[in-house]
């Protein structure tokens, strides 16, 4: 799996006669998403460690089975209203309101809620509002590349900040400032059980981080998928709840690792002069989020199907991630470093042979029957040549061992 554009405006020279605009060569596509048809060409039985999406027996198919021939009839296959059906914004309202997941200060206030399609529409209404070409963008390093690539695909300069145990590295972000006098227009992290690395930015960082953007009006996109998944450790505050009604926090949540990914339901938290302009955006996308399904998760909200379903999602991922730490340490007895996320989908691996390119590898891997991500993927420098991610949300206990046999497999094979 190769992290190379396959950008037909890259091949410029073979097709002069097409008036592809500036931006085109910045579409880079995403080695993540691309994974999905890559498998397809397999037929044999492989574990899969690479989606981010909660296994299927972790979704509420039976209760949205029973919901659907409530909620699925004519007059909900229309058109809605942009911002999202009203049903949903006060169910998702009420929700997060009873599990302390908005501050105080905006309960009760269904102004700074958006419905979008996913919560890669949160991220492109983000950057569509606040890059121009030619804008900095910072990003964590390693980062979710889908993010990133959305800057690029508005003409964003990237500059990749490093990521250790407390999330990303402020002081890097504040020098690199100092010396250029260049500060980030935008600033995209994942704070809490970061993708791809899993770890959970401090809340000194936080803190710090939150002063560098008032200091110097950098836009906040605070991408946040996976903060109610804690399993284990002290819950932080997310950047909103620190800084309440702050205008520079653009908040995106979805709906995709907590409930379902195929509903293509998010939200964005933000102003209310802010989603104002976010709704006239959306309206040149996709006018609203699907409506069937909006008012499918709405019903299932407010029989406070969420409150049980998180709760069994916590506990059956602890017990994942716990099995694939052990399985790492059984099967790869110092020779790599994992980290240890207490929430969250992902494990990050380091090799410790630095000559262990996990692209190279990944052909072996999937004729074992095992499928990661490469590291280089998380990187718009392809960086991480030695590095992996793994997803333990996405399968049972026993099939993540099997899956590590495998990758242990292929990596002899590899070698040899």
């Amino acid at each position: 799996m190769s992290t190379t554009s396959t950008n037909p405006a890259t091949n410029s020279a073979q097709s002069p006669s097409l008036p592809f605009a500036s931006r085109a060569d910045q579409l880079v596509g995403s080695v993540i998403d691309a994974s999905t048809t890559l498998l397809a060409a397999y037929d044999h039985d492989i574990v899969k460690f690479g989606m981010g999406a909660p296994a299927p027996d972790m979704l509420p198919a039976k209760d949205f089975g029973r919901i659907a021939g409530e909620v699925f009839d004519p007059s909900n296959f229309t058109y809605g209203e942009t911002k999202g059906e009203p049903i949903l914004l006060e169910a998702l309202h009420d929700y997060l309101s009873a599990t302390d997941q908005i501050p105080a200060e905006q309960k009760g206030n269904l102004d700074r809620l958006l419905i979008t399609s996913g919560g890669m529409q949160g991220l492109d209404l983000g950057f569509k509002l606040f890059v121009s070409p030619g804008d900095l963008v910072a990003c964590e390093s390693p980062t979710y590349t889908n993010g990133s690539a959305t800057a690029m695909s508005y003409e964003a300069d990237i500059l990749e900040v490093p990521v250790d145990d407390e999330g990303m590295q402020v002081e890097v972000l504040e020098e690199h400032t100092a010396r250029t006098g260049r500060p980030p227009k935008v600033i995209y992290t994942i704070p809490t059980f970061q993708n791809p690395a899993g770890v959970t930015m401090s809340l000194p960082r936080r803190e710090r981080l939150l002063s560098f953007a008032h200091r110097h009006r950098s836009v906040i996109i605070e991408d946040n998928p996976y903060g109610m998944l804690r399993f284990s450790g002290e819950s932080l505050p997310a950047l909103s709840d620190l800084s309440p009604n702050d205008p520079l926090i653009f908040g995106v949540r979805t709906f995709s690792k907590f409930v379902a990914p195929g509903l293509r339901l998010g939200w964005i938290d933000v102003d209310p002069e802010v989603r104002d302009l976010a709704v006239n955006a959306k309206q040149t996308m996709d006018t609203c989020a699907p409506v069937p399904n909006q008012h499918l998760v709405a019903q299932w909200l407010s029989e406070g199907g969420a409150e049980s379903h998180v709760e069994v999602l916590r506990e059956a991922y602890r017990e994942r991630k716990l099995t694939m730490s052990a399985g790492l340490e059984r099967h790869f007895p110092g020779e790599l470093r994992a980290t240890d996320p207490d929430g969250g989908f992902f494990l990050w691996v380091t090799f410790d042979d630095e000559t262990l390119n996990t692209e190279q590898l990944l052909p072996t891997a999937l004729e074992e029957g095992v499928a990661y991500i490469p590291g280089p993927a998380f990187s718009p420098g392809g960086s991480f040549t030695n590095d992996l991610r793994l997803c333990f949300a996405s399968n049972t206990p026993e099939r993540i061992d099997e899956g590590l046999e495998r990758l242990r497999r292929a990596i002899d094979r590899h070698r040899a």
